[in-house]
């Protein structure tokens, strides 16, 4: 709560305070939607599909939502509240997220350590690329308030792909010996959280501001392979810089 939202809060009063009514793009998240026996969420979401977030993280994103509408309702900031799909492949080290493993079963395998994936193979996620996410802050920052319409938050372009077809996409770039580090570990409660996100998303809004999602997860991988690692010269294989 302290890095969610009490952070959020402070940096909009210092906007506030600063009287010259900055852009604020603030980087919410898929989570703030979640699947209930009690509100089952819609086979596709859009736009004006209500949030019902399922975890405290997703909570507080929604909160933050509202944090930045309001300071842009009342003239302090030009409100800009994007909702993030899942990026893979995020380039780095490991964290804490229950999706964390949407970017480890393909980073680590390719530098050779072995990966877990919590998750059955069937499991549909909604992704994007590091570089389709940039471009869709960077859009937000930029887009005019005509262009960008209400202070509810936007949901950027998502693939939808499956987690399997996540695994057959490092094979078939990088070879079978790259897949066999991934073990299939179930985690129940890594699957509870992953499985209660939607995985199809109607992106209206983001699609009208010229922002499209990744072709196809191959291509992920291999602009991962591209820009965040290179060629061993000695033993041609690929390898970290």
């Amino acid at each position: 709560m302290r890095s969610n939202i009490d952070a959020t809060r402070a940096l909009l009063e210092v906007c506030r305070t600063a009287g010259n009514c900055p852009t604020v793009v603030f980087a919410s998240s898929l989570a703030v939607f979640g699947n209930s026996a009690g509100q089952p969420l819609p086979a596709v979401i859009d736009d004006r599909t209500l949030p019902t977030p399922q975890n405290s993280y997703g909570i507080q994103k929604f909160i933050g939502e509202q944090l930045v509408a309001d300071y842009g309702r009342k003239g302090f900031i030009r409100a800009r509240n994007v909702r993030l799909m899942t990026v893979s492949v995020r380039p780095g080290k490991p964290n804490g997220a229950a999706s964390s493993f949407l970017s480890g079963m393909i980073r680590e395998p390719l530098a050779g350590v072995r990966a877990t994936c919590p998750v059955p193979k069937e499991t549909a996620v909604a992704l994007s690329s590091p570089a389709r996410t940039i471009a869709g802050l960077i859009r937000a920052a930029t887009a005019t308030d005509a262009q960008w319409g209400a202070r509810t938050a936007i949901n950027l372009p998502a693939l939808t792909t499956t987690v399997g077809a996540m695994a057959l996409a490092l094979e078939k770039l990088s070879g079978k010996a790259a897949a066999d580090l991934m073990d299939w570990t179930p985690e129940p409660a890594i699957a509870s959280i992953v499985t209660s996100w939607p995985s199809a998303i109607n992106a209206a809004r983001a699609r009208a501001l010229g922002l499209l999602p990744d072709p196809d997860f191959e291509s992920i991988v291999a602009d991962y392979i591209r820009d965040e690692m290179r060629e061993n010269p000695h033993t041609g294989t690929l390898r970290h810089f």
